[in-house]
């Protein structure tokens, strides 16, 4: 599945002889990942064709004279989508050349350079393990190092992960995204610390009746069991991630929502007009597809602000007895959201990959490729748009 890269904006720079040439602004999950130039990109590209060959999405072609501003924003959306359909191959994820140049640029964007550091992992439970590390880890090898620290089984890494944690007033935590497994998590700290996030270690599964094939190892129970200590205070949904108060459309624009996600469906507590409640729950049986939206434009490229988390909306089409209808939310945690919904679809794919071995295709989920049943490829589909908001 496509991950959630945009470049929202580019800006020329003057290089050292005074020429000029295009900076992009890759974001990654709303968090700003890389700044990067063509030129860059290009030769990464050439890379890849050498080892993957014409299995590579198109990438867009140089231009040779003066680009007019429509062709800098064509260009810039080109990038995106190849970004965006790149990262769609598993055995391209887990490249060498893949990994070390995205390694690369992210270290160049925030000028950090490789060097031995401590970096705490926070724990559902609030306490936190301080490990070793390099800065131009990735966050699957940092997890690697956690998982050996606490003595969780080697075998089970693929149930767990690493995420942004954001630390609020009251001692309250939001999730804010998870790391993926090529980011750096001490380079995405420095992206993320205008808003005071840590890095913090969670299951990492949408389905409760997983939680069986973690019962043999006890450093795996006991993080099950933290997790559910911490949420049994804030949810009465187990094993769902709860979502920060957000707004919907439903059944009019501006209503207050809260969206609990998990067990193949998307719970909705909305609160009407009228200060009444309603729980509307969406199946992901129902759900055709989704798309993430930014409503706006970054103005101050050069200050604190990275993320792009402040005016986002996701909206999910879904079936009815009237037909297709779309559910708009609009939430900071967009990205996480998709991120949950993406997790769903290929925890049911895989539950029916082992119910029907005889007919199987691969689909590739965040670098690692799995079989499923043919007859039960999914059909859903994710997409990320810019806009600007309307005045």
């Amino acid at each position: 599945m496509k991950m959630h890269f945009c470049i929202p904006v580019s800006q020329q720079q003057l290089d050292p002889l005074g020429g000029r040439y295009v900076l992009y602004s890759v974001y990654l999950d709303g968090y700003l990942f890389c700044r990067v130039r063509y030129s860059r990109l290009h030769r990464w590209n050439e890379q890849l064709r050498r080892v993957f060959g014409n299995c590579l999405p198109p990438f867009p072609p140089k231009y040779y004279l003066a680009m007019t501003t429509s062709m800098a924003d064509e260009r810039r959306g080109q990038l995106e989508q190849y970004l965006q359909n790149v990262t769609m191959d598993p055995d391209m994820l887990r490249s060498d050349v893949f990994v070390d140049f995205l390694r690369l640029v992210q270290l160049d964007t925030f000028n950090i350079t490789t060097k031995t550091a401590s970096l705490d992992i926070f724990l559902p439970d609030g306490r936190n393990i301080a490990v070793e590390i390099l800065t131009s880890d990735t966050a699957e090898r940092v997890l690697e190092v956690v998982s050996h620290r606490m003595g969780l089984c080697q075998e089970l890494l693929g149930y767990f992960g690493l995420f942004l944690i954001r630390f609020c007033k009251e001692g309250k935590l939001s999730v804010v995204k998870k790391l993926v497994d090529f980011e750096l998590p001490y380079v995405s700290l420095r992206s993320a610390e205008v808003e005071n996030c840590k890095v913090g270690l969670r299951k990492w599964y949408m389905d409760p009746s997983l939680d069986s094939v973690l019962m043999d190892c006890p450093a795996a129970v006991d993080l099950i069991y933290m997790q559910f200590l911490e949420l049994s205070q804030e949810v009465r949904h187990y094993g769902y991630l709860q979502l920060d108060p957000c707004t919907c459309d439903y059944p009019e624009p501006g209503c207050g929502a809260i969206l609990s996600v998990g067990n193949n469906e998307i719970s909705c507590c909305i609160t009407l007009p009228d200060n009444q409640t309603q729980e509307i729950i969406f199946q992901m049986n129902r759900v055709k597809c989704w798309q993430v939206t930014f409503l706006g434009t970054l103005l101050d490229m050069d200050g604190p602000q990275r993320t792009l988390n402040q005016n986002l909306e996701l909206r999910f089409q879904f079936s009815e007895e009237s037909g297709w209808q779309w559910f708009v939310i609009y939430t900071k945690q967009a990205f996480l959201l998709s991120s949950c919904l993406k997790k769903m679809i290929s925890e049911k794919m895989l539950k029916l990959a082992a119910e029907n071995p005889e007919m199987q295709i691969e689909v590739p989920e965040q670098g690692k490729s799995k079989k499923i049943p043919h007859s039960t490829k999914p059909e859903r589909l994710f997409s990320f748009s810019t806009k600007k908001k309307q005045d």
